[in-house]
């Protein structure tokens, strides 16, 4: 049989399985092998504390990732700062300064912030007994099951006693300590990060700690050649997403630190859980909503949330999404929820037929089109991820049918990313040869640690005289913005924001632009060039442009002075020859 024919062999045996997964049993993601084997703990052996203290262990280490990043000496943080990296920079408040019972918290903030309490008190975190006595007809009922795993994962750690049920989750347990009676405001107070959210929640904490060991980038070409990885282990995830950020020389060499923090506030989910399921309900029907991931994957350079609502996938929840039960979880959605149209989270969530937190198991392209992942798309690595991704695609369409899109999809990015190259290389040689607008006389370079480049991210961030130029700005909105929409469009369906309204439409407009200012700038140059020589002829020609009477003088002067030598060298000459 030919590859093909035994690839698709493989492929139906696989989706059948997968698909089966969705309809019996338990289709929760495992935690993957790749976390328990990189943090070297058995995966068979570990108890829930074992487990857990592993991860966090770490989750704070710096060296990994944690905390300021390599450039903290370039920027300072702000007093907003300790809400998205609580665990760096949070601090209590001095006032009130007085210890509070469990019960006294819920008392003052339903004066204080009332907002607060009534989101909590719409929690399960505050009705675990209601979900204890749920008929199971009802879609929340698999969460009783949920509530006996956070209490073996809190008898593990010393929170519970072996037959001791937790009662409810309250103010004073994520905000002092799980299990607390009491807490002095200006001493045990915490803002809690990701960590916190583990001690109960460790399948899903686990699940997304688990994406710094399941993305690794291949460090060999489709020949076996060795070639840099495209990305750090790990990245981009939303395990380091924080790291990204901070270890980004343009955002720390930001002076305006508020512009900076606007990317910070979308990179916090390395720190925080409730990004997704918004605090303090912590609501999984919002997590499992399109409109929760659209608060971050939006805009000019990941504008996922707008092509996903303008697809065929998107429109279909708009019109039908208010009819479905989003308590229903992502396994049984298209079985029990009667969900006839994939969400983000059904397809980000999704690998091999199960569903977990880890959301980059079938990454390929990942945040931008790169030449090096162009080229290594027939490598194993990546062909593995695609055959994950028809595996998905298979819950609604044939295997036929998602091959063919996704073959459509990198194609369609291919023919972005030559045009972005060709440019790239109009730039750079600009900037090579000295010829960008004020490139000698007016162009300081970025504050460190950026170093200086042609059409690079932190020019659409920092401008100082003429850094960025209008040709460099271009092209970096080309790279960084157009084909980025085009791709993003392209894989979430939309077509018009692929072919005319965003991505190829102002790519080529970009293009052309680029295409423009290097004839305008290389016909300048070689005039002035030009204009050079003619200056330096004139220069030589002066003393014969004898236009003023002054200059008339001076050379007449010069000659007469030049005869009445020669006259007076041959008289001495003769002179000579007499005495001689």
């Amino acid at each position: 049989m030919s590859d093909s024919i035994i690839k698709r062999l493989l492929r139906a045996i696989a989706t059948v399985f997968s698909v089966s997964l969705l309809f019996v049993g338990n289709a929760s993601a495992d935690i993957p092998d790749e976390l328990y084997e990189a943090l070297g703990v058995d995966k068979y052996k570990a108890s829930p504390k074992e487990l857990y203290e592993a991860i966090t262990e770490r989750y704070y280490d710096p060296a990994q990732g944690h905390g300021e990043g390599k450039y903290a000496e370039y920027w300072e943080p702000l007093p907003f700062s300790q809400y998205l990296d609580p665990y760096t920079y949070y601090s209590p408040p001095a006032q009130p300064a007085k210890v509070a019972t469990r019960e006294e918290c819920i008392e003052c903030h339903e004066d204080e912030t009332r907002g607060w309490v009534h989101a909590w008190r719409k929690s399960v975190h505050a009705n675990l007994d209601e979900i204890r006595d749920l008929p199971k007809d009802d879609s929340r009922y698999y969460k009783k099951k949920l509530i006996k795993e956070v209490e073996k994962n809190l008898r593990s750690m010393g929170k519970l006693e072996k037959n001791e049920n937790l009662k409810e989750v309250s103010c004073i347990d994520c905000h002092v300590g799980v299990g607390a009676e009491k807490g002095h405001h200006n001493q045990d107070l915490r803002l809690p990060d990701a960590a916190v959210c583990g001690i109960c929640h460790l399948q899903q904490f686990a699940e997304r700690e688990s994406e710094r060991d399941t993305l690794t980038w291949p460090d060999t070409d489709v020949k076996g050649n060795k070639i840099d990885p495209v990305w750090p282990p790990g990245r981009p995830s939303h395990a380091l997403d924080y790291q990204a950020n901070v270890d980004l020389a343009t955002w720390a060499a930001m002076e305006d630190r508020e512009v900076a923090d606007g990317c910070t506030m979308c990179h916090i989910n390395q720190n925080r859980c409730d990004t997704c399921h918004t605090r303090h309900q912590f609501s999984a029907v919002e997590a499992r909503k399109p409109d929760a991931c659209g608060n971050c994957h939006n805009g000019a350079d990941h504008n996922e949330y707008e092509n996903y609502l303008m697809s065929k996938h998107g429109t279909t929840y708009l019109m039908l999404g208010d009819t479905w039960d989003w308590e229903v979880p992502l396994k049984d959605a298209i079985a029990e929820n009667g969900q006839t149209a994939p969400t983000c989270a059904f397809c980000h969530m999704e690998y091999k037929g199960r569903f977990g937190h880890n959301v980059v198991r079938k990454v390929r392209w990942a945040f931008n089109p790169q030449e090096k992942i162009a080229n290594n798309l027939e490598h194993e690595w990546y062909e593995y991820r695609n055959e994950a991704w028809i595996e998905t695609c298979t819950n609604c369409h044939s295997a036929t049918f998602a091959e063919s899109y996704l073959e459509f999809v990198d194609n369609g990015i291919i023919s972005g990313l030559k045009k972005q190259l060709e440019a790239k290389q109009i730039v750079e040689a600009l900037y090579e040869d000295g010829l960008l607008p004020g490139q000698k006389t007016n162009r300081p370079a970025p504050p460190k640690p950026e170093h200086d480049a042609p059409g690079e991210f932190f020019q659409l961030f920092i401008a100082k005289g003429n850094n960025p130029t209008a040709v460099e700005l271009q092209y970096a909105k080309m790279w960084e913005q157009d084909l980025l929409k085009h791709y993003k469009a392209l894989a979430h369906v939309n077509p018009g924001f692929w072919t005319y309204t965003e991505g190829w439409g102002p790519l080529l407009e970009r293009y052309t632009n680029i295409q423009d200012a290097n004839t305008q700038l290389r016909a300048f140059a070689k005039l002035k060039a030009q204009v050079a020589t003619l200056e330096g002829d004139v220069k030589a020609a002066k003393l014969l442009d004898l236009d003023s009477q002054v200059e008339r003088a001076v050379v007449g002067g010069l000659g007469g002075g030049m005869v009445l030598a020669g006259v007076g060298l041959v008289a001495w000459r003769r002179k000579q020859k007499t005495e001689g």
